[in-house]
């Protein structure tokens, strides 16, 4: 995994935690006709309203976010996988894979998350695995590790099955993990794809409806069956904040598509971006050293903006990591000398360079003098000398009196 990956999912696991103060303040109720539901803000994990967020239902072709995110981590897009013997039926969504067809895993991906397609859900899951059961057991070892603690997989497709189910909670989760990959976040955000590989060429319409006829909605991934109802994992962005929805167990594609905006919708207001650190800011002074009197100022490296929930904005603060005592020159301006943490609810969300404000030149030799006979040490080297001359002096004086009066005793007779 790459280093800024594992960072970003450090942080995002950080931030999904649930906090002491997110623990004693529930969140309000969705208005909104869905038996379980929830809307989130990604960047902190706050909760604007839930619903039954934790009750386990089944969740049909929302399954495929857990199969999305396997294919994610063990394959790479320019993999080429080969169709097997899957024989959907006249219900279900596919691409229409022939037997022994092959396809780069970037286009099966598409069919999986636009066309919700579940030839392309297996072949992806025995290409990863080998068979549908080893692949399964991974995804299942996927969600413990990501503590998904209210879900288990049966299938990789999201058909009926006992043992398929999961929550709203533990699906915005989900998708929230998978929304930090680019070819996902693009992927679900686009009306439609075209396959370009395999035996001929295909094009699909986005079955997340919303994303073709609202432009701030940017994804994620629909689902239905007759036990599971309409399901839909929902995204949304407006004014710098990006929130992720579920709603599970609705009557329709109208129902569904009705209750996502109206939480989207309500979400939104519930928070504001907030400047927590300016560009240039002044955080803290220093010493110069051999330049008696004069500091160096150590300012903010970059602006940081952090979306807190409205009327919140005393959750972020800042603290300076590392600052020196004091600097000597040379010293460029924007030379780092320590950090400054952004912390949120007393968590570490970022961290920025403390650089230096202006630039410092190398002090010159009457400069360093004229710092050294300024600073208290060779005063008080001065001082010590001088008593230590008088000391010396009285001494020697004692030593001269003692001697004369030594001599001017009468000797005997």
């Amino acid at each position: 995994m790459r280093p800024a990956r594992a960072l970003a999912l450090a942080l995002l696991a950080a931030a999904l935690a649930p906090s002491a103060a997110g623990a004693a303040e529930r969140p309000p109720r969705c208005e909104v006709d869905a038996p379980s539901a929830i809307v989130i803000e990604v960047s902190t994990g706050a909760v604007a309203c839930e619903t039954n967020a934790d009750e386990r239902r089944s969740i049909a072709s929302t399954t495929k976010l857990m199969t999305a995110l396997l294919t994610l981590e063990k394959a790479k897009l320019s993999d080429t996988f080969t169709a097997g013997d899957y024989f959907p039926g006249p219900a279900e969504s596919r691409i229409g894979l022939e037997r022994g067809e092959r396809m780069k895993v970037r286009d099966l991906m598409r069919g999986l998350l636009v066309e919700s397609a579940n030839d392309a859900a297996v072949t992806l899951a025995e290409g990863i695995s080998g068979s549908k059961r080893a692949f399964v057991r991974a995804m299942n070892r996927r969600a413990q590790q990501l503590k998904l603690t209210n879900t288990h997989y049966a299938n990789p497709i999201g058909l009926d099955e006992s043992g398929n189910y999961s929550t709203a909670r533990d699906l915005v989760r989900l998708a929230v993990v998978l929304r930090t990959n680019r070819f996902f976040r693009t992927t679900t955000d686009r009306p439609s794809v075209r396959l370009t590989t395999g035996n001929r060429t295909r094009t699909f319409a986005n079955r997340n409806t919303l994303v073709r006829s609202t432009d701030w909605v940017n994804g994620v991934k629909s689902g239905h069956t007759s036990q599971a109802g309409y399901v839909l994992v929902g995204s949304g962005r407006r004014n710098h904040i990006q929130l992720v929805s579920a709603v599970l167990g609705t009557s329709s594609v109208a129902a569904r598509d009705t209750a996502t905006l109206a939480l989207l919708r309500s979400g939104f207001p519930r928070f504001q971006t907030i400047t927590a650190l300016r560009r240039g800011t002044v955080l803290t002074r220093v010493p110069i050293r051999y330049r008696h009197g004069a500091e160096l100022a150590l300012v903010a490296g970059r602006t940081v903006r952090r979306i807190v929930p409205r009327g919140q904005r005393d959750d972020v603060q800042h603290r300076l990591v590392g600052p020196p005592a004091d600097v000597t020159g040379p010293v460029v301006a924007g030379q780092a000398f320590g950090a400054v943490e952004i912390l949120q609810n007393g968590r570490v969300v970022g961290r920025v360079p403390l650089v230096a404000a202006s630039s410092v030149p190398a002090a010159n030799l009457e400069q360093k003098a004229k710092s050294w006979f300024t600073s208290p040490l060779p005063l008080l080297l001065l001082v010590a000398a001088i008593a230590g001359t008088v000391l010396v002096g009285r001494q020697v004086r004692r030593v001269v009196r003692d001697q004369r009066r030594a001599g001017e005793r009468p000797r005997a007779a």
